[in-house]
């Protein structure tokens, strides 16, 4: 996936004098990596000094990471004071995250809790659930609830308790419900983009600073499926 961003194109969703966030597009990335592609960190970083006018280096914490192929919100520290107590609000759990997933096979129940032990390949880049504890795993939390049943898919609403490498993705194929679009944990086709049909749709927590409790949504990408699901 090699789509452009530029300064122009972001979609903030929210900026004040210690936090931006970003409605990543699937085919970004968050972070610089082996790609060389421009990351939305750097993209971020060009607006921020363009539109303030700032001599020198800009400033810009990353507090967590999407996956290339997913959408959603992304969270940004204008300052390191802000870093350090966004970094804190994730530890101590009070940085609630919400996502959609779209999946072909309808999960066995409407609203669960699922819990696994991940184990990660980092040569794969990928991570493996087990039903119980193993050796090099982590434990894996999340709730989902069916939200829509769309005309071949399920739309899930997932609120993550704990934040692992590629834990949606992983905790879903082990109930038989790939996201749609994810080849490499099990769906059986890729979308046009290489995208998979995964959200980070809503963020809540008490903004660092000023305390204010800020709750954000973010629109999904715009195709026939996305938009279905809008109203839910």
């Amino acid at each position: 996936m090699s789509q452009k961003t530029n300064k122009n194109n972001l979609q903030i969703l929210f900026e004040d004098n210690h936090i931006i966030m970003v409605n990543k597009r699937p085919g970004d990335i968050v972070q610089g990596d082996k790609t060389g592609d421009i990351p939305l960190s750097e993209i971020v970083k060009l607006y921020l000094k363009d539109k303030y006018n700032k001599p020198g280096k800009v400033f810009l914490g990353v507090v967590h990471r999407l996956d290339r192929p997913t959408s959603g919100i992304v969270i940004f520290a204008r300052t390191s004071k802000a870093l350090t107590r966004l970094n804190k609000l994730l530890v101590d759990k009070q940085l609630k995250k919400t996502y959609w997933a779209i999946v072909k096979n309808k999960p066995k129940k409407s609203k669960d809790t699922l819990t696994h032990w991940l184990v990660r390949n980092q040569r794969q880049n990928k991570s493996y659930a087990n039903s119980k504890e193993v050796p090099n795993s982590k434990k894996a939390v999340l709730d989902y609830e069916i939200l829509k049943t769309l005309q071949r898919y399920y739309l899930l609403k997932i609120d993550l308790k704990t934040g692992r490498h590629h834990q949606i993705r992983a905790q879903l194929t082990a109930i038989n419900s790939p996201i749609k679009g994810d080849l490499k944990y099990g769906f059986d086709r890729s979308n046009k983009n290489a995208s998979i049909h995964l959200h980070a749709r809503k963020v809540s927590f008490k903004h660092p600073v000023s305390l204010e409790l800020l709750e954000i949504n973010a629109a999904p990408p715009e195709d026939a499926l996305w938009n279905s699901c809008i109203n839910a």
